[in-house]
């Protein structure tokens, strides 16, 4: 299988929409990034760069599940993304495989139309753990029902993922994420969660500059212990 990486975003959305309805099983779809696709071909590497959460309670109601696929996809290809997978929490705490999630017939809807997409089940066990290794598993379509590949495929852009996932929990951030539910009770809400990339792009800024200080501070370590000629 070819290898999948998800951006911070994209990541910390899934895993904030399992932790704002732990008591329900919760959905929604992977965007990749379009400029990388190759047309035809199968099993392609994929950068998920975005996650757009769907429901909460509303996962076998298909007039929901069409209104939400149609705009999600109108906006990505503005974006020059592509529908590329789907992703679900399922409800009871020991129930992590594909068969128990909800809302197969979208995450089957989006195989057809894109051959490589991949599905991502929460690790309901890791949630409730530190976070520090990924609480997802990847899944990939092939003979007719989806398959669990290996863990080690799944890989992040940064290196502070789980780092700037585990401090929006303890922000308390996933109260601010907005699914398509929440935006379907109230169309003022972004379900695009524009708020969120751009605190998640600050902190990301802000350990990027971190990091540019402590190699600063190596070099300067450095030029000390070197004798003066």
């Amino acid at each position: 299988m070819a290898e999948v990486s998800l951006e911070t975003a994209a990541y910390a959305k899934i895993i904030l929409h399992a932790a704002k309805y732990p008591h329900c099983a919760v959905n929604g779809v992977l965007l990749a990034d379009a400029t990388k696709i190759r047309d035809g071909a199968k099993n392609q590497d994929l950068d998920i760069v975005d996650t757009i959460p769907l429901f909460h309670h509303s996962h076998y109601v298909s007039p929901m599940a069409e209104i939400a696929l149609t705009q999600i996809e109108t906006v990505a290809q503005t974006e020059n993304r592509i529908i590329a997978g789907y992703y679900a929490a399922c409800e009871n705490f020991k129930d992590n495989t594909v068969e128990k999630c909800p809302g197969q017939k979208i995450a089957e809807k989006i195989v057809e139309h894109f051959p490589s997409a991949v599905f991502v089940v929460v690790d309901n066990r890791r949630m409730m753990q530190q976070l520090d290794s990924a609480a997802i598993k990847l899944h990939k379509y092939s003979e007719g029902k989806w398959k669990a590949k290996d863990a080690n495929k799944v890989m992040f852009q940064s290196p502070y993922v789980l780092e700037t996932v585990s401090h929006l929990l303890e922000q308390g951030v996933q109260k601010d994420l907005v699914d398509f539910d929440n935006y379907l009770d109230d169309l003022s809400q972004d379900w695009t969660n524009l708020g969120i990339e751009k605190l998640i792009a600050s902190i990301n800024a802000s350990n990027t500059i971190d990091d540019s200080k402590d190699e600063d501070d190596e070099e300067e370590d450095d030029d000390e212990e070197k004798p003066f000629r």
